[in-house]
């Protein structure tokens, strides 16, 4: 391989890394909100170590790149044909890239393997996408155009003038050839690796920095997406020798002693599209709310917990923590994940063991997030989505896009809850406060506009909820149901106060009961997702065996506990307590940040209390061990 090829190899390179780093100010410029706690040095540290990352990333994307590279021919037609299949390769990385921009407003993170995981989903609405976003498209062509252009193509050689060279003897050529090829393959392998380092570059390297936050900045999406693809297992923890040790870092909670023989109402569980704490009156006083049904609720009759956390920030990880109790403490989902088939007992199984009849009802198109498998394994009997629908995707009532709209949706769930024979357990998932946040022709400019998109659809949802509960009002179950309220995760935010990492996962949990007192609660203890299985089951005073509910989450009514709440984010773990929250790095670092309802600094204590870093540090250590062996050894339950 002659040295020209080598330095255009290098040129193509040096190329998409000033791409990337145009593609990374146009993350920062679109997020900046997210780093404003982040100081100019530390900005340009983060920008600094992204290139470590797009190296990484490029050298990966770019391998086949690489190998047809190595043909030495100069011969027009096969050098076009190696640069459309360098930009073609590398379209797809600057439009990863591109399209975080966006879609990290509402995820919180770079993006990993949706595309594989929930790829049909993402097919269906490729088309709505790209109108609601047509914009990224302008920077997309410039930047293809741009690479097209300025792509370094070799020399003709000149026609030669003289007597030819004497050939190299075939030996010679083989043995420089062989050494070049040596050294570039082992420059591509270091570059993917990142460095001379133990263990391979992670995502989780990029959050070594303070605020951690920056990580998201450092790095690039080709990257996070290339990592996690085929990622279907994760890395086994062991920070506890003996089952006694982790038993007791733990900290984990029985339901309290049932106070009478076990009820048999009816659960009704209506889990609300990205309803965020920041978009509801009664948990920002002072400030305008787009839920005022929601709010009456909250302070007539209903026990609204004001310090609840979601336990991810994708609709996919939402289910099987409300419905079994497993918190999303992983990149993948554990919907799409090869642990689907693991040992899992949630509430469908435990209440239809009592005779109940189970449902989860979702207007999209069936299949969705892989919500009708995931049904099923939590032991719901019936799963209703867009097929079961009157109509289906024709009825009048279908969004376009995601499904049916919210208002008549809900009005069909009150009409099938009434044809279920009692005790009912049923969960419904809305869907219309999601991008593109279409509302139905009628209520267009009726609901308040907001300073965000989301927001007229989320008051949209909120009116949804109202005519569901004056239908269900006249039902004979209503007064036998206790219903639960609560969002999958939060999305778009423009208020500095939740423009944080604990602010990213504030959502509401109201619990109702219109027959019947619930029990004396803590509102301010701290509550997760997690926590409504034991909760359910405890104001049923339905008894459980400890090992058929998962140790994460407590009944938001255990007076013996101030709760506490767990998520993963920026390749870190958290748990929340009423006073502190507890950060695992991926370096297996231990930090703790003093508490302020959905508020974190952006920066650790200096030096915090030696005590509680070791409390809150064993149990975070012994949460993570334990889901992460639960699930790799399927012991979650022994």
């Amino acid at each position: 391989m002659p040295a020209e090829f080598l330095w255009l190899l290098l040129r193509r390179l040096a190329l998409l890394l000033g791409a990337y780093l145009l593609l990374r100010l146009g993350f920062y410029a679109a997020n900046a909100g997210i780093f404003r706690e982040a100081e100019s040095t530390a900005l340009l540290l983060a920008f600094w170590h992204g290139f470590r990352f797009d190296v990484s990333a490029l050298l990966l994307l770019n391998v086949p790149v690489i190998v047809l590279s190595l043909v030495p021919s100069r011969g027009r037609v096969w050098q076009r044909m190696l640069r459309a299949v360098w930009l073609l390769i590398n379209g797809f990385g600057v439009a990863l890239n591109l399209i975080d921009t966006e879609y990290f407003r509402f995820i919180g993170r770079r993006t990993s393997n949706e595309l594989v995981t929930i790829g049909d989903d993402v097919r269906r609405q490729a088309g709505q996408l790209l109108l609601n976003y047509w914009y990224l498209l302008i920077p997309f062509g410039l930047l293809l155009l741009a690479l097209w252009l300025l792509y370094p193509l070799p020399r003709p050689l000149p026609a030669p003038t003289g007597p030819l060279p004497a050939a190299k003897s075939r030996t010679t050529t083989v043995l420089i050839f062989g050494t070049q090829l040596v050294l570039l393959a082992g420059l591509v392998v270091l570059g993917i690796r990142g460095g001379l380092q133990l263990k391979p570059l992670r995502t989780g390297h990029a959050f070594g920095q303070q605020p951690a936050v920056l990580g998201h900045l450092a790095l690039n999406s080709t990257f996070t997406f290339l990592k996690s693809i085929d990622a279907q297992t994760i890395e086994r923890k062991t920070y506890f020798r003996s089952p006694a040790e982790l038993r007791q870092a733990l900290a984990a909670r029985p339901l309290p002693p049932a106070t009478a023989p076990p009820t048999a109402d009816n659960v009704v569980i209506l889990l609300l599209e990205s309803f965020a704490s920041e978009y509801t009156g009664v948990e920002n006083s002072g400030q305008t709310g787009y839920t005022p049904f929601f709010d009456s609720l909250a302070t007539h009759g209903g026990v609204l917990f004001r310090e609840n956390y979601a336990n991810g920030r994708r609709s996919i990880e939402a289910l099987p923590a409300t419905l079994a109790g497993l918190p999303g403490l992983m990149d993948n989902s554990f919907i799409t994940s090869s642990f689907q088939t693991n040992e899992l007992h949630g509430l469908g199984e435990l209440l239809g063991q009592r005779g109940y009849a189970t449902s989860v009802f979702h207007g999209a198109q069936n299949g969705t997030m892989g919500f009708n498998t995931f049904s099923g394994i939590a032991g719901i009997q019936q799963y209703y989505g867009l097929d079961e629908y009157p109509g289906g995707a024709k009825s009048p009532d279908y969004d376009g896009h995601w499904g049916i709209f919210d208002e008549p949706y809900l009005q069909y769930f009150n009409r099938e809850l009434s044809r279920k024979k009692e005790p009912f357990f049923s969960t419904v998932f809305t869907l219309s406060a999601h991008e593109p946040f279409t509302l139905p022709s009628q209520y267009k400019g009726r609901f308040p506009a907001g300073t965000l998109p989301i927001q007229p659809t989320i008051a949209y949802t909120d009116y949804a909820l109202r005519r569901f509960f004056a239908a269900a009002a006249r039902q004979p179950w209503y007064r036998r149901t206790l219903f639960v309220l609560l969002a999958d995760h939060t999305s778009q935010s423009d208020n500095p106060a939740y423009l944080n990492t604990l602010g990213a996962y504030k959502t509401p949990l109201l619990l109702f009961h219109p027959g019947r007192t619930l029990p004396a609660a803590n509102v301010h203890r701290i509550t997760q997702q997690a926590d409504v299985p034991a909760t359910v089951l405890d104001v049923l005073d339905v008894p459980v065996p400890a090992s058929r509910l998962l140790p994460f989450g407590y009944s938001a009514f255990d007076a013996g506990t101030m709760g506490r709440a767990l998520f993963l984010s920026g390749g870190s773990y958290f748990l929340v307590h009423h006073d502190f929250v507890t950060e695992l790095t991926a370096d297996n670092k231990i930090r703790l940040y003093p508490y302020q309802t959905h508020f974190i600094p952006a920066k650790p204590l200096p030096n915090p209390d030696p005590q509680k870093l070791q409390q809150y540090g064993n149990e975070l250590k012994a949460c993570v061990q334990f889901f992460t062996a639960g699930l790799l050894d399927n012991t979650l339950y022994r």
